[in-house]
């Protein structure tokens, strides 16, 4: 199901005609320091409402394209490591040849094909499920279930799905067409909180607990970023500097290319660089659909 690029040149002007603007803003009696932040706040949504509209052709597309990449990489992994992978699962559960093979074909078809259906805008809730199912057959075959930063990133990674199937119904069909409207606590709207709310179980994992000032820093401004994006508040803004931030780290730390393709941490960086990317993904998600009903950029409206 294709969502017309329309709408979000809807939503991004509705956020123009509402924005508040720097240069006219009326003189208040705030304190001084006060309107001083509060300009700062207007300018940085106008600068990052300016980008939204700039780029609102393309952000969906590209925001797929982040969100799919891992799953894009590990199935095509799976094809050039076919032994290696069907010998690991092998020896781990003792399950022998057949199933071993199995298990590798499936995760293989699964997610590229799963990643075609949602690159070509078909059957994207069937693939969004599928992809679903291959965390979860992935997060007990690898073990990654006692790992709890494994754990968490693969929560993060389904977090993103949830956006992405957000994203995907319309109004006129819906895997849900028994469920009776509830008007803004649709089920659209708890998928986004819930993509937005697992989202932060990613930037959990990136934090350092260093004494140094420059992760203190770090670790206060994004946990703050995130909470802002979990909660709803000023949530494009917030999301859009999010992905710069993850950006940022995830190529300076993850530079999986700079390492020779026959070391181990060629492939540990490799996993950890498309992860973030597709959590990525999803934070662009977060910024093209907005937040959704159950967020408090949403209850401002009514207040």
């Amino acid at each position: 199901m294709r969502i017309s690029v329309l709408r979000y040149g809807i939503s991004f002007e509705e956020d123009l005609k509402c924005a508040p603007s720097t240069v006219n803003r009326k003189q208040s009696k705030k304190p001084l320091q006060a309107q001083q932040t509060e300009a700062v706040s207007d300018c940085l949504r106008d600068v990052a409402l300016f980008f939204l509209r700039v780029t609102k052709q393309y952000l969906p597309h590209l925001a797929r394209l982040c969100l799919i990449s891992t799953f894009l990489e590990d199935g095509i992994r799976m094809w050039f490591q076919w032994n290696e992978q069907r010998d690991y699962i092998e020896a781990t559960w003792s399950c022998g040849y057949f199933l071993a093979t199995c298990f590798v074909l499936l995760n293989l078809i699964g997610q590229l094909g799963g990643c075609v259906l949602i690159l070509s805008r078909n059957f994207v809730q069937y693939a969004c499920f599928g992809l679903f199912g291959i965390i979860a057959l992935q997060t007990v075959a690898y073990s990654i279930l006692w790992d709890l930063k494994f754990l968490m990133r693969n929560l993060a990674l389904g977090g993103g799905l949830l956006l992405l199937l957000a994203e995907s119904r319309s109004e006129g069909k819906s895997m849900f067409a028994g469920v009776p409207s509830m008007g803004e606590s649709s089920p659209k709207q708890y998928m986004q909180l819930g993509g937005r709310v697992l989202l932060v179980l990613m930037f959990m994992t990136l934090l350092h607990f260093d004494s140094n000032f420059f992760s203190i820093l770090q670790n206060i401004v994004g946990t703050a970023l995130i909470i802002l994006v979990a909660i709803g508040f000023k949530t494009k803004l917030a999301a859009l500097t999010l992905v710069g931030w993850l950006l940022v780290i995830n190529v300076y730390f993850n530079a999986f290319w700079t390492i020779p393709t026959y070391k181990p941490m060629h492939d540990f960086l490799k996993y950890d660089f498309f992860q973030t990317t597709s959590v990525i993904g999803g934070l662009l998600l977060v910024v093209a659909l907005g937040p959704g009903g159950v967020s408090m950029d949403e209850k401002k409206k009514e207040w």
